[in-house]
């Protein structure tokens, strides 16, 4: 496996006044010593041109980063049709960024339960947009991740049900290890088989409360279920990342190098 960050790790210095650019992004995972960075869509101000795409592909290249995929923040759940068309056209220009950047695979969200709706409708309304967007992923060469979020995918049956009816080889899960709540271990086994890429929080709320993920224990879980690709940090907890993030990294670097 290897170890990436997601751009939204460092989202209170990357957010317009934050200070941070993304090339200065790129060149601290470069300094840690990372294989790959993952573009979160918020941070590329608007609009994205050809030639922005292009200056950060050039920087990723000449600081040795893959650049491991991109992210946007879908909500294909929402009742209003018209909002989810919206939501699966940003999608697919994103997929289309995808390509020009290089990047192998885009992260998405189903979204939650809207209110006065229910989750079957939730779920129809997903499924059709998510179905699409693969689609259309399928036809550019970039895979779509769906990633454990909460909402219509807070639990591994939610999650599982949705990999039964979208299955299909650019199809697969973001799996966020510190989504679950209910049994993390447990649901994150049972997802693990169809993770196409990862994130690594350093911590989850479980039925015992706030504690650390143990990655020694989800690589074991990553490795039986034959995944080989990113562990992506996605930094939440309220340290300064400029501190937590390297530390995180190197105890990462360590689990996976055992």
């Amino acid at each position: 496996m290897r170890i990436g960050c997601a751009a939204y790790s460092y989202r209170d210095f990357l957010k317009e006044g934050g200070g941070m650019t993304l090339e200065a992004f790129v060149d601290e995972c470069a300094r840690m010593g990372l294989d790959g960075v993952e573009l979160t869509s918020y941070y590329f101000a608007a609009p994205v041109t050809q030639t922005r795409l292009h200056e950060i592909k050039r920087h990723c290249f000449r600081r040795g980063l893959h650049i491991l995929g991109t992210a946007v923040g879908s909500n294909f759940a929402q009742a209003d049709e018209a909002a989810r068309r919206e939501h699966v056209r940003m999608t697919r220009e994103w997929i289309d960024h995808s390509v020009t950047l290089g990047a192998p695979v885009i992260r998405v969200f189903a979204g939650p339960i809207p209110q006065g709706a229910t989750e079957e409708q939730a779920f129809e309304w997903a499924v059709a947009c998510l179905r699409e967007v693969t689609e259309y992923g399928a036809q550019c060469g970039v895979c779509v991740a769906l990633e454990n979020h909460g909402g219509i995918t807070g639990t591994a049956d939610q999650v599982l049900r949705l990999v039964e009816m979208l299955q299909g080889p650019w199809f697969g899960l973001n799996l966020d290890c510190g989504n679950f709540h209910a049994d993390p271990y447990g649901e994150i086994e049972r997802c693990a088989p169809h993770a196409i890429t990862t994130h690594a929080k350093r911590s989850t709320r479980g039925p015992a409360g706030q504690e650390p993920v143990d990655y020694a224990r989800v690589a074991d879980i990553l490795r039986r279920a034959g995944y080989a690709g990113y562990l992506s940090v996605e930094y939440e907890d309220k340290d300064d990342p400029r501190t937590a993030v390297p530390e995180f990294v190197a105890y990462l670097q360590q689990v996976v190098r055992r």
